[in-house]
């Protein structure tokens, strides 16, 4: 065994982890699609990760003190452009996409993530395997014939393009997280990331036009955004950054097969959206190609750690 296996998150904590980010960022689609009902979606995004971030900040305060805001200034520059590049271009503009198309479909469009994870790859010069490659190809091939055909009466070209750039946003968000120099409390950065994230969106939402009427807001839209802050934010996205520092970017990926499915069924259950027959092929397409890009990418981590492992065996008995 090597001396930090002490330090190797368990099994359970990873699935239990993932599962969390599986469930409940799928439900989040429809959370956000209740919230913008009467609220304005970056406003909205920014309230939600604004409160999400001092709730956060209170509890770590409250158990741990100031310990885990222990931070260089480039640690805490590194958390908020990932708080940036996730929240405000990755999730506030799914708020602003899902104005113009449903849960579901931006849910589907919104699975590219782990293909744009792998093109980057390519341009950092990590030569991916050829299956992964192809899982590329045929992914993209889905977004294609979900953006161009529209996916249904229910999307616009407005709502597509945005959903593909916020998809965007939040790969780079990822790529760069392993990467660049992030706060060594996993909660801590969070919390800076939400702050950073709800800033930004509350700048973008203002310089837009954006005006928050509290007297017109539902009390269904203020349930919606409870739900996204509590649950979304405090569980869903604070698991998802545990897992990136902690799980290979390739097994945090696969949210991307289960997140589309289960926003596509409360879509067409809560709020009577319409899941065509071209939705669900382009989905399908696109989840193929996902499916085939992590499966390889968890067969070549494997097949590397069990020669690096081979390699210390012949090394120690030598």
């Amino acid at each position: 065994m090597t001396g930090n296996a002490a330090d190797t998150p368990r099994p359970l904590m990873v699935w239990g982890a993932l599962a969390i980010v599986y469930v409940v960022w799928g439900s989040t689609y429809l959370g956000i699609k209740i919230a913008i009902e009467t609220m304005p979606p970056m406003l909205s995004g920014s309230l939600r990760f604004a409160v999400a971030a001092l709730l956060l900040g209170a509890f770590l305060l409250v158990r741990k003190g100031k310990a885990p805001f222990r931070m260089s200034g480039r640690q805490f520059g590194g958390a908020a452009l990932v708080g940036l590049l996730l929240l405000t271009g990755g999730n506030g503009m799914v708020a602003v996409a899902e104005q113009h198309i449903s849960t579901g479909l931006a849910a589907l469009l919104v699975a590219s993530v782990p293909l744009w994870l792998v093109v980057f790859r390519i341009a950092a010069r990590d030569r991916p395997a050829l299956l992964t490659l192809l899982g590329v190809l045929v992914g993209f091939g889905g977004v294609a014939a979900l953006s161009i055909g529209g996916g249904g009466e229910a999307a616009s070209t407005t709502g597509i393009v945005v959903i593909l750039v916020a998809s965007l946003s939040w790969s780079i968000g990822s790529f760069l997280s392993a990467r660049i120099p992030m706060p060594p409390n996993v909660w801590a950065a969070s919390a800076v990331e939400m702050a950073a994230g709800g800033l930004g969106l509350l700048v973008t939402g203002l310089s837009f036009g954006e005006r928050l009427d509290v007297a017109a807001v539902s009390g269904r839209s203020w349930a919606g955004l409870v739900y996204l802050i509590l649950v979304g934010s405090l569980v869903g996205f604070t698991a998802y950054t545990w897992l990136l520092g902690n799980a290979p970017i390739s097994l945090v990926s696969t949210y991307a097969y289960v997140n589309p499915a289960v926003a596509v069924v409360l879509g067409v259950l809560v709020v009577n959206e319409v899941a065509t027959p071209q939705m669900i092929a382009g989905g399908a397409v696109i989840l193929v190609g996902v499916a085939l890009v992590v499966s390889t990418e968890r067969r070549a981590k494997v097949r590397t750690a069990a020669t690096a492992e081979e390699v210390q065996v012949q090394t120690s008995s030598s």
